[in-house]
């Protein structure tokens, strides 16, 4: 008996110790490593890059993306007043400052202010869009135009702030190279949880304070942003003569045009341009519809945020399913059946406004996150093989511009899109109380999609192992002294899906 006691005792010890050791695995993996992950980001970078990366990334595109999406809706709906069609308009309009992100990458690289080439830029993109979201919250009345400016001009300052931090993690990259992916994957990892907080604090920050009164919070995470330009470790560097920048532009002009001569690359980025501007967006109707249509289904504030924070959650699990199982595929398979699969996602609109899920016994609710976290997922799934594709059709020496230039190609196609759907629901004749036609919308929109499937040959049929470009285009000619000097003042642009 005492024998049989003592093993009880052992093994009851013996469950404990592993237990144990589970937990504090479970609590190394969770808290312990990462922590350890953040200090060495610190200590070997700085603890003003890092700053600047959680402040930029993480606060003013994340928190504020989730925020402002929301607010700007019913802003437009419950201030302003406009129709669906308008406000569908109206959104791409302010996506316009993403268009030129070349441009302002382009004279962060080679324009610097006062001995500066970082700093002064980050304090303008924070002044800028502080100053216009303390417009839109103060001022009452606000009218249409000047309200569009100040949406217009505080993306602008989003925009640069974005291409100022990317150009600091990519000279951060050359000197730490060891570290790159560590810094994309803070970058991600910010940019990731500022949105899942964003959309899910939307609905209730706009429920308590009003579509203004968000922007004014707004406003303050824009003050961040300069806070980042004053505290921000900058070496001073020599301002470059105008005729030095005047042979920069000639330089990277010459360079795009010859790219642009090879069809690997002129085709898939006239994909990219089409296969966006005709999946043609329509969320401002469905955004109408689901708050003001009598027999929609009346959402309030705070569940249109908790639905559109699903839709990140959906954003994030497309990411991991393309890293861990599909990355490897041929570019041209992956899109294929990404953009297959959209086409059928697409419907699912279609069920929800002709109520066909509720005959099935589907609460509004719980369809309409199903539809948000697939739709995204399938978007996002689609989206990275032409990230990745996009990153191998850049000539040597000028990466980071060409890249910007490309993903500037795809904004292009969104603002057609955006656009595209406006006249849609203005022909059509959905308004802020009319939406007996809005399915027919649904329908085209969804039908339209099977074109990209058509131009899918357009795509290169390699896979990320590849080597797309000649063999030319990828060898730098310039001096080495000439590459060091580019690799300062063409710094990558990295773009995200609009």
């Amino acid at each position: 008996m005492a024998n049989r006691s003592e093993e009880a005792e052992y093994d009851n010890s013996s469950r404990r110790n592993q237990q144990d050791k589970r937990k504090e695995g479970i609590l190394d993996l969770v808290l312990k490593r990462p922590l350890r992950w953040l200090r060495m980001l610190i200590e070997e970078l700085h603890w003003s890059f890092f700053f600047g990366v959680i402040i930029v990334y993480g606060v003013s595109q994340g928190l504020g993306k989730g925020l402002s999406k929301v607010s700007t809706q019913y802003y437009l709906k419950d201030e302003q007043m406009v129709q669906p069609s308008q406000a569908q308009i109206y959104v791409g309009l302010i996506q316009i400052p993403w268009i030129i992100k070349p441009v302002w990458g382009l004279l962060t690289d080679v324009v610097p202010v006062l001995g500066y080439r970082r700093r002064p830029y980050f304090i303008f993109a924070g002044v800028l869009a502080m100053i216009s979201m303390m417009v839109l919250w103060l001022h009452t009345n606000l009218h249409l135009t000047l309200a569009l400016s100040c949406l217009v001009a505080a993306s602008a300052g989003i925009a640069i702030a974005d291409v100022t931090i990317d150009a600091c993690v990519t000279q951060c990259s050359i000197s730490h190279p060891t570290l790159a992916a560590d810094m994309q994957s803070l970058c991600g990892m910010s940019s990731s949880i500022g949105s899942l907080v964003g959309f899910s604090l939307s609905g209730v920050l706009v429920q308590l304070f009003g579509s203004k009164g968000v922007y004014g919070l707004l406003g303050s995470t824009a003050g961040l942003v300069v806070v980042v330009g004053m505290v921000l470790k900058e070496s001073p560097s020599r301002s470059l003569g105008r005729k030095h920048v005047n042979e920069k532009f000639l330089d990277a002009g010459s360079a795009i045009w010859k790219t642009f001569q090879y069809g690997e690359v002129w085709r898939p980025c006239l994909f990219m341009l089409l296969s966006a501007a005709v999946s043609l967006h329509i969320h401002e109707g469905m955004f109408y519809w689901y708050t003001d249509a009598k027999d929609g289904p009346s959402f309030s504030k705070e569940a249109v945020g908790s639905i559109l924070s699903f839709g990140a959650i959906g954003s994030l699990v497309g990411i991991l399913l393309y890293q861990n199982f599909l990355k490897n595929f041929p570019f041209r398979n992956v899109v294929f059946w990404a953009l297959s699969l959209s086409v059928l996602s697409g419907f699912l609109d279609l069920i929800l406004v002709l109520r066909i899920n509720l005959k099935l016994g589907v609460p509004d609710y719980f369809f309409i996150v199903v539809d948000e976290f697939v739709s995204h997922m399938i978007s996002r799934i689609k989206w990275l093989p032409l990230l990745v594709l996009s990153s191998k059709l850049c000539p040597a020496g000028m990466e980071g511009t060409f890249f910007a230039l490309l993903m500037s190609i795809e904004h292009v196609g969104h603002l057609l899109s955006s656009w595209g759907g406006g006249v849609l629901l203005h022909a059509l004749k959905v308004t802020r109380t009319q939406f007996d036609n809005l399915w027919l919308v649904i329908v085209i929109r969804s039908l339209l999609r099977l074109i990209p499937i058509a131009l899918v040959f357009l795509i290169p049929n390699v896979d990320s192992n590849s080597t797309i470009l000649p063999a030319e285009m990828l060898i730098n000619r310039r001096s080495e002294s000439d590459i060091a000097t580019e690799k300062i003042e063409m710094t990558a642009l990295i773009s995200d899906e609009a």
